[in-house]
């Protein structure tokens, strides 16, 4: 990968600490969240984690939902901010979309407010119907 950088989806290699610093401090779409809450989405998903080289300490993280056979929701996709601009953000939704591509699925979903550029790097691309889809609401 880029500049030596790895990403593995070894659960064991996360500093689950630092992913909940980065997404409850600094992430838009997860800010404030408990610990907690943030322990039982990493429990109960797919994770992907970026570790410079060298030091082997983990400077990215992102996680995927899926039944691994017709659907994956890409989401909590977070490089550290040092470690921003050697196109890790890239690599990283690429090593989840090749992961997935030999299950077949369907299709991968995404939600973003000033990312699109980077995933459209990696294929993603707006919805074509967006009045077919539908969100629940839960808080």
């Amino acid at each position: 990968m880029t500049g030596g950088y790895e990403i593995s989806t070894d659960p064991s290699r996360l500093d689950a600490a630092r992913i909940h610093h980065w997404l409850s401090t600094d992430a838009y779409w997860a800010l404030g969240r408990p610990r907690e809450q943030q322990d039982r989405a990493i429990a109960g998903s797919l994770n992907f984690g970026v570790y410079e080289p060298g030091s082997g300490r983990q400077v990215g993280y992102a996680r995927v939902i899926t039944d691994h056979a017709t659907f994956a929701w890409l989401c909590d996709v977070y490089v550290d901010p040092a470690a921003r601009g050697h196109g890790l953000g890239v690599a990283l939704t690429a090593a989840a979309r090749d992961h997935l591509t030999p299950y077949g699925l369907r299709r991968m979903l995404l939600a973003t407010d000033d990312a699109h550029g980077v995933y459209a790097k990696v294929g993603f691309k707006p919805l074509d119907d967006v009045a077919k889809w539908m969100a629940l609401k839960l808080r």
